[in-house]
């Protein structure tokens, strides 16, 4: 088995795909609509529209990596990501962010 997907719930798919397609440096692919956008790689993320807004917290995130922590969250926030806290546990120091919908996501400096 191999991780193919990562898919989000959306409100709008296509502005949640912008977001996460400016984060991640790889563009939206053709065939996107208001239904479901697609960032095609390894692995795809998907953002499927629905009806409803998210209520509470993730189970599940995905972690980013990043060269340099105090350049990323700047990056993220001017890319609409909203900074929720910064944390040092377990020998890992890493920020929580919210995307556009408030799903939650991390970024930390792995290196």
């Amino acid at each position: 088995m191999r991780l193919y997907n990562v898919t989000f719930d959306a409100q709008d798919p296509g502005a949640l795909a912008a977001f996460w397609s400016a984060v991640l440096e790889r563009p939206v692919a053709d065939g996107s609509n208001e239904f479901a956008a697609f960032i095609e790689g390894t692995p795809n993320w998907i953002f499927i529209a629905v009806p409803e807004g998210k209520t509470a917290k993730n189970r599940m995130h995905v972690d980013l990596d990043a060269d340099d922590l105090a350049a990323a969250r700047v990056r993220l926030e001017e890319l609409g990501a909203t900074y929720v806290h910064e944390q040092e546990q377990y020998g890992l120091h890493w920020m929580t962010f919210q995307d556009p919908e408030g799903n939650e996501f991390c970024a930390a400096a792995h290196a």
